[in-house]
């Protein structure tokens, strides 16, 4: 069986699906692997290195794609890309299923199963498949790292012959994996950490970390089956405002990364609680690509509000390319493996398996997911 890996296009995007290490294992396992020249340059491995671990490079991207059994990738395809897959083929990657209804219902009527890493189950068995939370991870350092290089402040207390320097204090919205991530990192580097998230089960966990959580009664609120933070109602994020606005103006950096699921990202801090802020603070959107947490917030820029800066990065696991790529790399050779059958030399993707029936979006011609399918 073909494996494809191509060279991803979508701007700013530095990861690779596949990481040497890992062809080593699919070729190991009994596979064949071919990959587009330079798909992991940007990461930091050359052709050579893929070469090495025993894969074919090659710059006929078309001929690749239309002969590969599986094509692993990070991005979702390009609409006009989708004509070159093999009919019967394999394809896993992100694909934003929510969202990209043409590209589901083309995937589909070219007979192709695909398979959305956004919507491998958080379940004991598929954690090691789980590339939300392996990036997510690597998405919450940044955050952190970015704060503190645009902030005028250091973040630890400094004791000097000249006086000495209280620590910077951050505010972070959000305690899922990336909101711990950096809530952990802002502590490492020496800040006073606070954090809220609409959760209260996740308070233990903040304060394991040494952070503070902070109290905000919204009501019932709860989180899903998976582990997400349920949708809040209007009412509740009102009153999630009228709770943080008191933090959020004596904080020198606040890091949303407040998500729903499919959805829009709610809208938790508006422009008046930034312009509270001192002067020369920092705001940390996370979920800038998803429409955003903070009014203002812009995608891939970053905005001056009276003298506070509010980054909008996007794509943030891509500036840590080298880690993340070996991270998604590990969750597409688990799941690969997970279902491979090394004797009948093919993938058994069983429709009545959990993960199988969770993130497999289209196959067999049509849209089998029935979450998207009712969309």
């Amino acid at each position: 069986m073909l494996i494809g890996v191509p060279k991803e296009t979508w701007p700013g995007e530095l990861r690779a699906a596949i990481v040497p290490q890992n062809v080593k294992k699919l070729v190991t396992a009994g596979f064949s692997v071919t990959i587009e020249s330079d798909a992991g340059l940007a990461s930091g491995f050359l052709d050579y290195d893929y070469t090495e671990a025993g894969a074919q490079v090659t710059s006929d991207r078309a001929g690749m794609l239309g002969s590969a059994d599986v094509v692993l990738r990070v991005r979702k395809p390009e609409l006009d890309e989708v004509a070159l897959l093999k009919s019967g083929s394999v394809h896993i990657s992100f694909l934003d299923p929510f969202n990209e209804q043409p590209l589901i219902d083309a995937l589909a009527a070219a007979n192709v199963t695909a398979i959305s890493m956004e919507m491998i189950p958080r379940s004991t068995r598929a954690q090691k498949m789980d590339a939300l939370s392996s990036q997510a991870n690597l998405a919450g350092y940044v955050t952190v790292v970015q704060a503190a290089y645009h902030s005028p402040k250091i973040f630890p207390m400094m004791m000097t012959p000249a006086g000495t320097i209280a620590p910077s204090r951050v505010f972070v919205i959000g305690a899922g994996v990336a909101g711990l991530q950096a809530i952990a990192t802002a502590k490492r580097l020496g800040a006073r950490v606070e954090a809220f998230d609409t959760r209260p089960v996740v308070a233990e966990q903040v304060q394991s970390l040494g952070a503070k959580f902070v109290q905000i009664d919204l009501g019932d609120t709860g989180q899903t089956d998976q582990g997400y933070a349920k949708e809040l109602t209007p009412e509740q994020i009102e009153l999630q405002k009228a709770g943080q606005k008191k933090v959020i103006s004596q904080s020198d950096v606040v890091i949303t990364t407040a998500q729903v699921f499919g959805r829009p990202a709610p809208r938790i801090v508006s422009r008046d609680m930034v312009e509270a802020m001192q002067p020369g603070s920092v705001v940390v959107d996370m979920a800038v690509e998803s429409g955003g947490n903070v009014e203002g917030s812009e995608l891939n820029q970053i905005v001056d509000i009276n003298g506070v800066r509010v980054i909008g990065q996007g794509n943030l696991p891509s500036q840590v390319a080298r880690n993340a790529s070996d991270m998604y790399s590990n969750n597409l050779f688990n799941l690969v493996s997970e279902f491979w059958d090394a004797e009948e030399k093919t993938l058994t993707l069983d429709p009545e398996d959990e993960i199988v029936v969770s993130c497999v979006i289209t196959r067999g011609g049509a849209i089998v997911n029935e979450t998207i399918k009712n969309l």
